[in-house]
């Protein structure tokens, strides 16, 4: 199954919106750190219901362009934004349908690890961004979050498992300078006592603290020279 096929399900069945409340856990965070201003120009890479975007012009971003591969998702997100100055498009990770230098800002929430060839995602990523631009990517998949790796054998889409170092060498690689990095800890899902495990495909208490609360979201960010 192809990412356009397994993303369109989940729309479908309403996926969308439960990842929009599981993700804003952590991803609100990563917008807060953003240093977006009025005027700006931001594309979410991977938008899904395009709730970021929607965060995002409440801070008075100026056009906001949500990139999804699955046809599905943007009709959603279409649908949930009223909002002239948010667009949504259907496109490749690969090959980004923006001009060279012509946004200011670019964030993908829990979507960068499903790119066909990530390293050229972030040439493209580099591409688009005008000097000073920055990359805010966002991922629970990787390396040294070990609970997560299964998530691979629930979705037929061949996931990148890199672990940080390897982010930091390929935003490089890419052209990008590395301004931060770190690990976001949900504290927001309840994690029962122990006498409640094993539950919610855990284990241990130990094994789903180790998900949220050590590890959460592991945010890379990059800069544009």
């Amino acid at each position: 199954m192809s990412v356009r096929e397994e993303f369109d399900e989940w729309a479908a069945t309403g996926k969308d919106r439960g990842m929009e409340d599981r993700h804003w856990h952590t991803a609100k965070h990563v917008l807060a750190r953003m240093p977006v201003e009025a005027g700006d120009d931001v594309l979410d890479l991977g938008t899904g219901s395009g709730y970021a975007l929607r965060a995002l012009r409440e801070r008075g971003i100026s056009r906001g362009y949500g990139l999804d591969g699955a046809p599905e998702m943007a009709r959603n997100a279409r649908e949930y934004t009223d909002d002239d100055a948010v667009g949504f498009v259907v496109g490749d990770f690969d090959a980004l349908p923006f001009a060279d230098d012509s946004l200011d800002h670019v964030f993908s929430m829990e979507a960068f690890y499903y790119a066909a060839d990530p390293v050229n995602t972030l040439r493209e990523v580099r591409r688009v961004l005008r000097p000073g631009g920055t990359f805010y990517c966002a991922v629970n998949y990787f390396a040294e979050s070990e609970t997560t790796h299964e998530w691979q054998e629930n979705i037929s889409v061949e996931m990148t498992l890199w672990d940080r170092a390897e982010y930091r060498e390929a935003f490089r690689e890419a052209g990008l300078y590395v301004a931060a990095q770190d690990a976001i800890p949900d504290r927001e899902t309840e994690i029962p006592d122990a006498e409640a495990f094993p539950t919610d495909g855990y284990e241990t208490r130990e094994a789903m603290v180790d998900r949220y609360r050590t590890w959460g979201t592991l945010l890379t960010v990059g800069v544009a020279p």
